[in-house]
């Protein structure tokens, strides 16, 4: 890739932890967690603990050199997550991963032939509140279909799946990502609007009472 230093391949006595996005999956029976990445490997799903493949298909084991096939992780929790402000993946799972096997590091985390997930973080729902539970996303590839965190209110009428159950099918704990659509401070927010609501209030009754004046009619 342009721009991407390479750095020697690193076999350590003790796993890194890398970070990601990615869908959540669930099998066509309903007794399986899996998931899809959104890059590269979107179109196949890998397990919990999983073995990389080349994307390209070409003979080698990832993750080769002079190839970009292998599972991408990022050394910074914080820097993954903001990838979920991305439009494509507003709605996408964090997960936290052990780099395990072979990897590459390169500058911003890791390129591995194999991973273990080992936490969940779902989403926020399309409205933006925090999910609670996981429902239907519309999507998925073969023998999966595609999961998408939903508020209690927005899956009124859907099909939908607790975290406790996700989680055992994956076992892997499962939790809900704080909202980052939620300001900071929101407990102010109420107050500020409603001085600022007053403060246009006071500028309509002052506008028609000057309207009144100008057309010779009392004000009401």
């Amino acid at each position: 890739m342009i721009g991407r230093r390479r750095l020697p391949e690193e076999r350590p006595g003790v796993a890194p932890v890398g970070y990601k996005v990615a869908g959540l999956l669930l099998s066509v029976d309903g007794d399986r967690a899996a998931f899809a990445g959104v890059s590269i490997g979107r179109s196949r799903a890998y397990e919990v603990d999983a073995e990389a493949h080349c994307a390209y298909g070409r003979r080698h084991a990832p993750p080769a050199p002079r190839c970009d096939c292998g599972f991408y992780s990022l050394a910074d929790r914080a820097e993954a997550r903001a990838l979920m402000c991305v439009t494509e993946y507003r709605h996408a799972a964090l997960l936290r991963v052990d780099v395990l096997g072979r990897y590459i590091r390169y500058e911003r985390g890791f390129r591995s032939g194999r991973q273990r997930v080992t936490s969940v973080w779902v989403g926020a729902c399309r409205c933006g509140n925090p999910a609670e539970l996981l429902v239907d996303a519309g999507t998925g590839v073969v023998g999966r279909r595609g999961l998408v965190g939903s508020c209690t209110a927005c899956a009124v009428g859907r099909v939908g799946m607790s975290f406790g159950s996700y989680a055992r099918l994956a076992d892997v704990p499962v939790a809900a990502d704080a909202s980052p659509y939620v300001p900071r401070g929101g407990d102010d927010l109420v107050p500020q609007l409603v001085a600022e609501v007053t403060l246009l209030q006071a500028r309509l009754d002052r506008c028609q009472e000057q309207l009144g004046r100008l057309l010779g009619a009392d004000p009401e």
